[in-house]
């Protein structure tokens, strides 16, 4: 095996970027207040071609050297907006025919493998502060609340590993729809 080149990857520009295909889904990060994982998420948002990430309350912005140094220029490919409020982002959302799920251990919660991602449907996924999680009061307003299954001794992962981890599967769970719409890009 030999490792790819850079220019061997056939990735898209900017511009091929921003009217491309996007999977229905978008992120909404809940007073998330290390920029390494703002910056996380920009980064995997791209990778699986994300509608938007919401950043809200002392969720940092761009353009922000720090975010810039794990979102590596995906920071200006996927699209983001700012809410002071995290309940004004899902509502939002909501309203625009969203389905809104926190990532979040609580009663009920569905384990991520068993969620039934409905084709042509659009998603929200919250995700939240590193030491607090998802606020309460945003859960409330959430059709329903997602855990990623852990085995070992720690009740967390790192904020960008878990969005990672759910982006991956709603990526997975879409693939085939989404990759139709994608090759119709090219």
């Amino acid at each position: 095996m030999r490792k790819l080149k850079i220019t061997e990857l056939n990735r898209l520009t900017v511009d091929e970027y921003r009217t491309s295909a996007k999977m229905p889904l978008t992120v909404i990060l809940d007073n998330v207040r290390s920029m390494n994982n703002i910056g996380s998420v920009f980064r995997t948002a791209d990778a699986f071609r994300l509608e938007a990430i919401c950043l809200c309350g002392i969720t940092a912005t761009p353009p922000d050297a720090e975010i810039h140094k794990t979102a590596l220029g995906a920071e200006d490919t996927v699209a983001w907006r700012y809410y002071k409020d995290t309940l004004a982002a899902v509502r939002d959302l909501k309203q625009q025919g969203y389905t809104v799920c926190a990532l979040e251990q609580a009663e009920g919660s569905i384990p991520l493998e068993q969620f039934d991602v409905q084709k042509g449907k659009k998603y929200a996924i919250v995700v939240g502060h590193e030491v607090k999680g998802v606020q309460q009061e945003v859960i409330n307003e959430c059709g329903c609340c997602l855990e990623i299954p852990q085995f070992g001794t720690k009740h967390s992962l790192n904020v960008s590993v878990a969005a990672g981890i759910v982006l991956w599967e709603f990526f997975r769970k879409n693939s085939l729809v989404f990759l139709e719409q994608t090759s119709s890009d090219t």
